[in-house]
Formats: C-alpha cells, structure tokens, sequence
C-alpha cells in the first residue's frame, strides 16, 4: 500500500475519533474569540477523546500563551491542535528497527488478551516476508488453543515457520528451541507471542520473566524488543496496562491496535505523555498492510479531521 494509500486508510480508520473531536471542535468554534470559556470547552472536548489530563492541559496553555483573545475558526483550531499533537507524538514516532547484526533479532510481543496480540505478529511477519526478510513465530499462549491455532494459521498463510507445542505446553521451553531454529536457519526475527492473563498477574509475571531467562542461557542479550500491544477501543484503561506490563518486563515499544474501531484515538496522545515509550505502529484495520509505522504528523492532522 502506497503511505498516500495508508493516510487515507488512517484517516478512514480514525474516523469515529475525528468525528468526536473534530466535530465537537467544528459546533464550538465557528468563528469566536478564544477566551476562557472558549479554552475550556475545547479541554473538555480532548478530555472526552482521551488525550488525558497531562497532555490536554499541555495543549491548553500553549492555545493561550499563542492565541488567548483571538477570533479563530474551527479549521484554525483544527490546524493548530495538529501542530501541538505532532509535537507530543514526534519524540515516541519510532519504527521498530531490526538489528541486522542480530541473527534473529528476538522480540517478545506482550499484552493482555483481545488486545490483537496474536495477529499482530503474523502481521509484522507477513510484513517482514514482504520485505525478503525471514522470520519464525513462537505460539507461545499455549493457555489458549485458539492463539496457537491462529498463529499457524498466519504461519501457512506468510510461508513462516511456527514454534507449537501442545497445550499448556512450556512458553519458556518453546522460546528457547525456537532461537535455536531461528539461529540454525539464519533467520532476521524471531516473534514471540506470550499469554495475557492479567486476572493472574503473579503467575503471568512469573511466566514472562521465565521465559527471558531462559532465552538468555543461550543469547545473554535476548530479548532484544518488548513490545506492548493495545487496544484502543480499552482508552484510559491502556494507561494502565502499560503501567502493569512495565511492572512485569522491560517494555521497549507499543503497537496500538483497533483504531478503526474506537472513538478514542486520542490515547496514543496520552500514552505518549505519560511514557514517553516509542509507538512503533498502529493498526486501522484486519488486513496485513493495515499494520503500519506510526507517523506523528499523519495521525495528528487525521485525529483532528484537518484538511
């Protein structure tokens, strides 16, 4: 897909978001001065599209120290939040980049479950297989058959080999024969998938440290990437899993997936703000090509409705 093609798709994606925003942006700001009353009711509007306090009030008093007392229309606003959004998203708009003295380079996918973990990585793999790369997958949620069986079903779709046990099989065990493949075969990356049981956050904890243990018997770097899938349509509720998940592993990066379905776009902003983590892609929709690198300006001007 073209990224002309991906920035209409984003924009399509966005577009329960934009119109929350965006149009709430369009009924107050007509053509008005941008007084108190003004500024407050535009924070509201971003409190609602869960950019979160920080960054809501960040955007707030730049608004007033560049525009308090001003006659301003909506498209003015709109083009003006974009500017103060890509300013917040810029730092963390950072592609996940393969080493490619890394042979593989190990990434550790973790989430909890219904977030699209699972997807996600026969997405980055089919991705990747596009890009002439070679990479392996671990069905490492051996809680769930479902997640084991999706996987494989990714791998005959990409031409990637799978890493599967039985049920209850042991991820760490699992992990630790599939570097040995990846290693053997020269592969570039190797996509682990994790379970997501956050209702036994003691256990999943355990699991997840185990099997960054046992991976560094046999490569003392390993894992090379963390990276934490969220859902969107989740809101407020994704700040806390970060929070969570940061407890539990070193996260290195985000993936925010089912934009295309939520109204509540805004929380890459506050994730941003308040971690400070690289976002590394977003996902607007099932296929493959839906999974792409998080632009900041793209995404700023599509959340807004910016022409």
């Amino acid at each position: 897909m073209a990224l002309g093609g991906f920035f209409s798709r984003l924009k399509e994606g966005l577009s329960r978001s934009t119109q929350k925003l965006g149009g709430g942006i369009t009924a107050v700001f007509k053509k008005r001065r941008l007084d108190d009353e003004a500024l407050e009711e535009l924070e509201d509007l971003l409190l609602a599209a869960d950019l979160g306090v920080d960054a809501a009030q960040r955007v707030i008093a730049a608004f007033r120290r560049s525009r308090f007392g001003k006659e301003v229309t909506d498209e003015e606003i709109k083009d003006a939040l974009a500017e103060e959004i890509a300013a917040i998203l810029g730092p963390v708009a950072k592609p996940l980049e393969l080493d490619p003295a890394l042979r593989p380079h190990v990434v550790l996918v973790v989430g909890v479950n219904g977030t699209g973990k699972t997807t996600t990585i026969g997405k980055l793999a089919q991705q990747y297989q596009e890009q002439g790369k070679r990479a392996v997958m671990v069905a490492g949620d051996t809680f769930r058959a479902a997640a084991v069986e999706q996987l494989q079903v990714w791998g005959q779709r990409t031409g990637t080999p799978v890493v599967a046990g039985g049920q209850n099989a042991d991820p760490a065990g699992l992990a630790f024969d599939a570097l040995i493949k990846a290693q053997a075969e020269g592969a570039d990356v190797l996509l682990i998938d994790t379970a997501g049981r956050l209702h036994n956050k003691a256990a999943l904890m355990e699991e997840l440290r185990k099997i960054i243990r046992v991976l560094r018997k046999h490569d003392p770097s390993a894992p090379h990437s963390v990276l934490l899938v969220l859902d969107a349509t989740t809101g407020q509720n994704a700040v806390q899993q970060v929070k969570v998940f940061k407890e539990m592993v070193d996260v290195t990066g985000l993936i925010v997936t089912k934009l295309d379905g939520s109204a509540r776009g805004g929380i890459v902003i506050a994730l941003a703000e308040t971690f400070g983590l690289p976002v590394h892609a977003v996902g607007v929709g099932e296929k493959a090509a839906d999974l792409r690198a998080f632009d900041a300006n793209d995404f700023a001007r599509g959340l807004v409705g910016a022409a």
